[in-house]
């Protein structure tokens, strides 16, 4: 693209995620222009287009990939259909963001990627957690060595219960794949692995919890043993009966540790234990709006720039993870990952 140019965006599915966060902050961005949504609900559609002011409402996913004011479509439909479109968007050479996870096997996730690569379009996968301000803050210390060899990264990612009128597609196994792992298990086991650089797993355990009531489960507890004798734990729900959501990621080295929420890091030095906890910016903004605004900012940079970012080949390593942990619940043992 020429310098100075927008990036012309179509938006498929109009959920929450949509409507709170993609299209707000893209209608924000300097160099993004919103010019089509498509939904299965016209009605909704032409309402949200119109709030947006945004020209077009596609009336089908194969009218928005053949348009040419698309240039970029981030797909944010239910996950059953992520893997479809997102081929689909690619062979149309169609730069694509998709929400996570990019697909509901590891071999979908392959095929996604094979058709970025054969159209030589971008291809980013949503894991907004990966640009939150203090992820990107602790990343360096983990990389550079800083905190020794790590032992245990433990991950937990609750969200409060919330009684909904009737089941929506996250809660039917066909359209979600799976229930608070694949929802936000998948989130945070993909900001442990990125943040040890997404080292070899030799094992994976579940355990799983599925009300009578519900297709999939509503909580989950995940531990992956490393090659190099350490471990990745991480423990989801959607049914934590308390006043917040409780997000937390430590990880535990032999020389320091470091954590996510709150941002801390220690060292230990040999004069002692020291704190050095990055200062992080003021800033109006929450993480979790600052990291969908900087993941949004760098899908954009890089459809514009002549050299886009490597394939997220590390992908279908993380949904190999995924499916062995849904083996490990149903076959009740530890399951051989390498």
């Amino acid at each position: 693209m020429r310098d100075g140019d927008k990036v012309r965006v179509a938006l498929l599915g109009l959920g929450s995620i949509a409507q709170v966060v993609h299209l707000p902050i893209l209608s924000q961005l300097k160099y993004a222009e919103l010019t089509g949504v498509c939904d299965v609900d016209r009605s909704k559609a032409r309402a949200i287009a119109a709030r947006f002011k945004i020209p077009t409402v596609f009336q089908s996913d194969a009218e928005a990939f053949a348009s040419p004011d698309v240039d970029a479509v981030v797909i944010c439909t239910p996950s059953h259909l992520h893997e479809s479109q997102a081929v689909a968007a690619l062979q149309a050479g169609k730069h694509t963001l998709v929400e996570k996870p990019l697909a509901l096997t590891p071999e979908g996730a392959s095929s996604v990627i094979a058709a970025a690569e054969a159209a030589g379009c971008v291809l980013q996968v949503a894991m907004n957690n990966r640009f939150r301000p203090d992820s990107q803050a602790l990343k360096p210390f983990l990389t550079g060595g800083e905190l020794g060899g790590i032992f245990l990264a433990r991950g937990a990612w609750l969200n409060r219960k919330v009684r909904s009128p009737r089941p929506t597609w996250r809660h039917r196994l066909a359209t979600a794949g799976g229930g608070a792992f694949m929802d936000v298990g998948v989130q945070i086991l993909d900001l442990a692995l990125w943040l040890l650089q997404f080292p070899k797993v030799s094992s994976v355990y579940a355990h799983m919890n599925r009300p009578q009531d519900m297709e999939v489960e509503d909580s989950a507890t995940v531990v992956l043993r490393l090659g190099d004798g350490g471990a990745v734990s991480v423990s989801v729900s959607w049914s934590l009966v308390a006043d917040r959501d409780f997000h937390n990621l430590r990880l535990l080295g032999t020389r320091g540790s470091g954590t996510i929420a709150p941002l801390s890091v220690f060292k230990e030095l040999d004069t002692g234990l020291i704190d050095v906890t990055p200062q992080l910016p003021a800033h109006r903004e929450n993480l979790y709006t600052m990291s969908y605004r900087n993941e949004l900012q760098y899908f954009l940079e890089s459809v514009r720039s002549p050299v886009p970012p490597p394939r997220p080949r590390e992908q279908v390593e993380l949904m190999r993870l995924v499916s062995l942990a849904y083996r490990s619940s149903e076959e009740r043992r530890e399951v051989p990952a390498d």
